[in-house]
């Protein structure tokens, strides 16, 4: 079913910053790719900016800031590539995860140069808009990004844009119902190297999205509990399902998925099912059922370390993937998918 086309890290060892992650990436309209990602000293530190690279020719750029202001720390880049070419690239700054505020920057050159940064919803604090996975288009053309916001009790929303990003409607939110968040404690003996303040948290965050049939739209979720969470839209994304667990293990880590053309969905993510633990093994896995089960797994990594964070996308039957490489490095695959 994958047959591998490019298996790469994206720059050497000689790299402007000690510690990267949270990679995200977009197919250009010559056939090259752009690969985003917040690099510095460490994460959540002042130094962190946003870094990118492209892919063209078959060899990479060497990586250049696309964004860095005010010695706040940078997080999660978000790439959205619109029909017409140009780039919007999303990411938040702040160094309270709780009230960091997502800024915007437009490139018409593929992602060479890019503007000045604008705030995605004025006044807002706290995390509008793509929070790390793509937003997508649905078919009546509205954009919908998966949201989430972090102050101790975990929970995901779906910010709604029928403009093209000039406005934002934001979603209620998306717990599970029957978590008691009373007595959040932080997670001890984890050598997950994330902000302090992640491990105070407890719920769903860093959505996927995917729309099955016009106006029903699915998210899953990365959670605290040990499993992938979903939840369940029938209006467009405006109201959404309680989360509730899937059969998927999940170790309190990011992501990914896509769906294709024919409507088979494609998922990066680490198949260990225990809150905050190791971030290793990396798999591929397939559903052809709209997500009810899985399979076809195809180990991306499987040795010591962090390989984490996936990004994917897809065109056609190519599959895109970028994803932290020991926090050292970010890692790009492609794959060629056939079906029988």
């Amino acid at each position: 079913m994958f047959t591998s086309v490019a298996n790469e890290l994206i720059f050497g060892e000689e790299r402007p910053f000690a510690s990267c992650h949270a990679s995200h990436l977009a197919v250009l309209p010559d056939g090259g790719v752009l690969a985003v990602w917040f690099g510095g000293s460490q994460e959540g530190a002042d130094d962190v900016a946003i870094w990118a690279s492209i892919r063209s020719g078959g060899r990479w750029s060497a990586p250049f800031n696309v964004a860095d202001q005010e010695e706040l720390p940078h997080w999660n880049p978000v790439i959205h590539s619109k029909t017409s070419g140009e780039l919007v690239l999303f990411y938040k700054v702040g160094r309270l995860i709780k009230t960091w505020q997502t800024l915007v920057k437009i490139s018409h050159d593929g992602g060479h140069t890019w503007s000045q940064p604008s705030p995605l919803v004025e006044g807002d604090f706290g995390g509008r808009g793509p929070v790390r996975n793509k937003l997508i288009v649905l078919s009546d053309g509205a954009w919908l990004a998966p949201a989430s916001t972090e102050d101790g009790i975990w929970q995901a929303f779906a910010d709604r844009s029928e403009d093209e990003g000039g406005s934002w409607t934001r979603s209620g939110d998306i717990r599970i119902a029957a978590l008691d968040y009373r007595g959040i404690k932080a997670v001890t003996g984890s050598e997950v190297p994330v902000s302090e303040q992640s491990f105070l948290g407890r719920g769903v965050i860093q959505p996927t999205l995917w729309e099955s049939e016009p106006g029903k739209v699915h998210m899953l979720l990365r959670s605290s509990e040990e499993r992938i969470f979903r939840s369940d839209s029938v209006d467009g994304g405006r109201s959404w399902s309680e989360a509730y667990a899937t059969s998927l293990p999940n170790n309190n880590s990011g992501i990914d998925l896509v769906k294709l053309d024919n409507g088979i969905l494609v998922m990066a993510m680490n198949p260990v099912g225990t809150n905050w633990g190791p971030r290793t093994p990396l798999v591929l896995t397939v559903s052809g059922d709209n997500g009810l089960t899985w399979g076809h797994e195809l180990v991306l990594e499987d040795e010591p370390g962090e390989y984490s964070y996936p990004a994917i996308v897809a065109e056609g039957n190519q599959v895109f993937v970028t994803y932290t490489w020991k926090r050292e490095n970010i890692k790009f695959r492609q794959f060629t998918l056939t079906f029988e």
